[in-house]
């Protein structure tokens, strides 16, 4: 009874703990992984707690069942909207770059070790994938927002990488205790067949989860015990037959969110609660696994590992795997640096300790210092490297409040709030003049507590609260019109975008005649806007992109379905007077 209450006091004291030190660390910039790790370090048996953990097999179900959890949740969040740009760069780094990474990188570890190339490619496998959702973690907890075409490509290739890291860990361990003599068709046939089996288990679960959650008469807060489940039952099948499980949860994840279903909303605050529980648990367990004293030895050889890994490796893959992309070379420069190790290299590490591989031991070390280093390193690093490549774009706050209406067969509408701030859009405005979108309905202005007799007629003020009727697809939208900016001053819209918005069915030669602008060449004046971008772009064009002229640019503002709809015009220098004048009057 007495080890019991210890037991749950500990755990309490420990999640209390590490979602305090949260807060420290967005403060200081270190990226929460770190601090997750080094806590567990502190009360593992070498720190000041003393607590002993040596169970391998334990750690491995805990670990496994918390990635499961972290790549469904995942997939909760990835929109198949983003495929169009970074889906086949993004499967690109998860498959062929993966491969080259773990290649250079063990190559280097067979050398610098003097051990059997095998087991150093088995090195290279284990610190072989990226951890970008911890990424992205630090970057939204810094209020920085990427270009689409490099958030894109991250975040998928970070739930889609790790089955080919634990494909080839497998794989070189079977090779290593003699299970295989060659590479050959059968590695190619077994790799196809469970990536394949993942696929299919994980897109025909999706949907099914999507079915039973939208069929069954639930207790609202089931619903979210349901998704859980259904994305455990979906990897379990999916590894229990032979294919990927962890490709399998993505992807169930993926299906689920681009889907209409009930209780959306609340399925998704579940589970971001319940990824962070499994982040917390999986690195505390991991930090508690790892002995301090036994990091030494390996300190300065894992320490040029780490530096091959991240300065020449992961280089070398990205710009290999993007070259059929035409990636602009700043975006490969930081996806090259966002090559962040975490939860899985140190899982991995694990598996040839289980599998009885001589210098299993070894391996987990080294895979582990290596994580610590890219931590350090890399993840402090991540924001202002965004800022210096210029990456980033203005970030608008979306709703400050969302509640969704399940009304059967219309799970897409919801009623959001906003609070207006001095930098939203729609300030001073009367309401019925704000161009709201077409599913969008004004419900009610609340100014100083109090709700407003007739919100149509009224002008719109710092602090008011207005909320509105309507849906997801519209929240975009919204989010533009009544959403705060609040990036720094480089990162002001007018800064960013330029002063002025220009439809992209603008000819370019009533653009030059307005503001007094020199054209490329004379054909260049008959050319509308939007077309002539895509002829200059070398890539999908996705918001911030711009096309620098002779004393003016011309920057991507607005999408839709892929295309082009807004430009903002910037100027190097001052229009005249008649320029100024001429446009206006065309307004």
């Amino acid at each position: 009874m007495e080890l019991t209450n210890q037991f749950i006091f500990g755990v309490g004291l420990l999640l209390t703990v590490s979602i305090l030190a949260s807060v420290v660390s967005s403060r200081i910039g270190a990226p929460l992984l770190l601090v997750f790790l080094v806590i567990g370090m502190l009360v593992g048996e070498q720190g000041p707690v003393g607590i002993h953990f040596d169970d391998i097999q334990g750690a491995h179900l805990i670990g496994s069942l918390a990635l499961a959890i972290i790549l469904f949740d995942g997939g909760l969040r990835t929109q198949t909207s983003s495929f169009r740009v970074g889906l086949k760069p993004a499967l690109s780094l998860a498959t062929v770059g993966v491969v080259i990474t773990a290649s250079v990188t063990g190559l280097f570890v067979s050398w610098l070790f003097n051990i059997h190339w095998m087991a150093g490619l088995l090195i290279g496998a284990i610190v072989g994938s990226t951890d970008a959702a911890a990424v992205f973690n630090l970057l939204h907890s810094r209020g920085l927002e990427l270009k689409q075409r490099v958030q894109a490509t991250l975040e998928i290739e970070s739930g889609s990488n790790d089955p080919m890291a634990i494909f080839l860990t497998i794989a070189l361990i079977d090779f290593l205790l003699g299970q295989y003599t060659s590479f050959g068709w059968g590695m190619a046939i077994e790799f196809a067949s469970q990536m394949g089996i993942g696929a299919l288990i994980g897109i025909i679960g999706g949907r099914g989860l999507t079915a039973l959650i939208n069929r069954l008469p639930l207790t609202p807060s089931l619903y979210s015990l349901l998704a859980l489940s259904g994305g455990l039952l979906i990897y379990g099948i999916a590894a229990v037959i032979g294919g990927s499980g962890f490709l399998a949860a993505y992807l169930a994840g993926i299906i689920l969110a681009n889907r209409p279903h009930q209780a959306a909303q609340n399925i998704r605050r579940f589970h971001d609660g319940i990824a962070w529980l499994s982040q917390i648990g999986m690195f505390l367990m991991l930090g508690l696994l790892v002995t301090p004293s036994e990091l030494l030895p390996v300190a300065g050889q894992a320490m040029l590992v780490a530096g091959v890994l991240i300065l020449v490796a992961r280089p070398l893959a990205v710009v290999i795997c993007l070259l059929p992309f035409r990636f602009p070379w700043r975006e490969q420069v930081f996806i090259s640096w966002v090559g962040l190790r975490g939860a899985v290299p140190i899982l991995l590490g694990l598996f040839p300790i289980l599998a009885g591989v001589e210098g299993a031991r070894d391996y987990f070390n080294i895979a582990f210092f290596i994580v610590l280093v890219s931590l350090i390193a890399q993840g402090w690093t991540i924001a202002p490297l965004a800022r210096f490549l210029r990456i980033e774009v203005p970030h608008v706050t979306g709703a400050s409040q969302r509640m969704e209406l399940d009304i059967p067969g219309q799970h897409d509408h919801e009623f959001v709030g906003y609070q207006l701030q001095p930098r939203s859009e729609v300030v001073n405005w009367p309401a019925n003049r704000v161009p709201l979108p077409k599913q969008a309905r004004l419900l009610t202005l609340i100014r100083n507590g109090e709700p407003l007799d007739k919100p149509h007629h009224q002008t719109l003020q710092v602090g008011d609260y207005v909320y509105l009727l309507t849906t997801s697809r519209e929240l975009p939208a919204l989010d533009r019109l009544f959403g705060a900016s609040a990036e720094q001053e480089r990162l002001e819209e007018h800064r960013f975008f330029g002063e002025f918005v220009i439809s992209a069915d603008t000819p370019l030669g009533d653009l030059a005649d307005a503001y007094g602008l020199k054209l490329p060449y004379k054909g260049a004046a008959s050319e509308l806007i939007g077309p002539h971008l895509y002829s200059r772009f070398k890539h999908q064009p996705v918001v911030g992109d711009r096309i620098r002229f002779e004393g003016f640019q011309l920057v991507v503002r607005e999408l839709e379905a892929g295309k082009i709809t807004k430009v903002g015009l910037k100027i190097a220098r001052s229009p005249n007077k008649r320029a100024v004048k001429k446009r206006s009057n065309k307004n």
